[in-house]
Formats: C-alpha cells, sequence, structure tokens
C-alpha cells in the first residue's frame, strides 16, 4: 500500500482531501492510482496512520474514505540524530536515504576539518533542500510516520554545541576502547530519549574534534576490527541500535 504524508487541515470527519500539486500529481500520474485502490496518510502532528480508500480523482485535487486509524506510533523510542561529516559526490544522498530507513529522527550535515567537501552559502541552501526531499521520499517508501528532518550544515563546533541537548552522545573512533565496552555503551541507549550519533568524513576527525565531543559527554565506542567507510559507519550504528530498541 502507497504512503503519503498529510496535514491536520485535510483531515475531515469521515475523508482525507489531498490538494497538494506534488501528492495529487504522483497519485494520479506517476502512481496512476484509481477510485477504489487502498492508500495510507499519516499526520505528522498527530501520529496517526490513516488507511484510507480513494473516492474521487480530479486533476487538483484526490479525496479519500477513512477506513481505519492506527494510532500507535512506529517509530522508535529514543530520538536518534546522525551528524554525518560531509562526503564526496552524492553519497550523502545514500547516506540519508539509508538513515530515514533505519530510525533516525533527524540529520544534520557537519563541516569538519578533513571534510574535503566545501559549500558556500548558496550551494549549502539548495543542497539542504534537495536532501529533504530525498527524507521525505525514504519516509513514504519505509512507512515512517514523521518526516526526518536535514538541517543546515554545521561546523563540528556548532554540532558539538548541539549535541549538549541530548541525553547521550556516540563517536565511532578507531582507538576507542574495545567491543565490549562498546556493546556496554551502546546497551545503555535504552531509556534515553534523545541520542546524537556523531560520524567524520572520508578522512576521519581530528584527535582534537574526538576531544571535543568528549568534553561534552559523548562515549566513543568502536564499531569492530575493520575501518568502514563514512557512508557505512552511521549504517552500522543506526542498525545496532534500531534492532536493539525495536519494539512488538
Amino acid at each position: 500500500m502507497y504512503q503519503f504524508f498529510t496535514e491536520p487541515e485535510n483531515i475531515r470527519e469521515n475523508e482525507i482531501i489531498i490538494s497538494d500539486h506534488q501528492d495529487v500529481n504522483h497519485i494520479c500520474n506517476v502512481l496512476r492510482m484509481k477510485v477504489g485502490e487502498e492508500i495510507a496518510f499519516c499526520c505528522q502532528e498527530n501520529q496517526k496512520e490513516y488507511i484510507c480508500r480513494i473516492s474521487s480523482i480530479e486533476k487538483e485535487e484526490v479525496r479519500a474514505v477513512i477506513e481505519d486509524i492506527n494510532g500507535e506510533s512506529g517509530e522508535l523510542p529514543v530520538e536518534i540524530t546522525l551528524f554525518q561529516g560531509l562526503p564526496k559526490g552524492d553519497k550523502m544522498e545514500l547516506i540519508i536515504q539509508k538513515a530515514v530507513e533505519l530510525g533516525a529522527a533527524q540529520i544534520v550535515p557537519v563541516a569538519s576539518k578533513r571534510a574535503v567537501v566545501k559549500l558556500d552559502a548558496k550551494k549549502a541552501v539548495k543542497k539542504v533542500q534537495r536532501w529533504n526531499e530525498i527524507a521525505k521520499s525514504a519516509a513514504k517508501q519505509s512507512k515512517r510516520r514523521a518526516i526526518p528532518e536535514v538541517t543546515q550544515v554545521m561546523s563540528f563546533p556548532e554540532a558539538v554545541e548541539y549535541g549538549k541537548t541530548m541525553d547521550m552522545l556516540l563517536i565511532p573512533y578507531e582507538d576507542a576502547r574495545g567491543v565490549a565496552y562498546s556493546k556496554e555503551i551502546i546497551a545503555s541507549v535504552k531509556g534515553k530519549k534523545s541520542l546524537g550519533i556523531y560520524i567524520g568524513p572520508e578522512g576521519g576527525f581530528q584527535e582534537e574534534e574526538v576531544a571535543l565531543a568528549q568534553s561534552a559527554g559523548a562515549y566513543s565506542i568502536t564499531l569492530g576490527h575493520r575501518i568502514l567507510r563514512t557512508e557505512t559507519a552511521g549504517m552500522a550504528v543506526l542498525s545496532i541500535i534500531m534492532f536493539l530498541l525495536e519494539e512488538d
């Protein structure tokens, strides 16, 4: 069943009315859905999923009758923010897509010292717009109840300062203590409300950046005896934490 996001004002007593041009076009011209087909809508504000059946399709509007409402959220119990060092090429698009699928609530692009990519203000705005579209698409595909936000690009000190508002911080680092210690730290994520994960760019973090994160309370952890690429490291941590936190 295809899923879309909707705003509270589109929800009536027994139907949902969609007039957003992009969604109407997607339903009508891309998916070629017909009257009578099932479709799901999620409302971020009330965290509910509405199972509907399309009742009418017009050029600028789609109406769907509400048949069932699922109130239980499919989101993880811990709000996870991925602080991702800017990678080369289009790797950021893949990272955002997979981070959303794995349950991240927010992605923060970070311009750390060893990041090869340098974005000026104008390019950064366009990139962030594009990244948020990717996050929305991934949220639809993975049937998330909320669309994760991709924030504006932050410097590493700004990212560390922002991380201080969270209950727990993790920073995978090659010189961290052993696997047993890291497993204990990751297990302690349970019961927290918010978690920040710092992932370095291709060149990794500088020692002073790691020290800065540690001074803010971040735990250094290892992901094993192999060196992971920047686009793999975040996915590895998120996968472990998602499985740890997932509930029946």
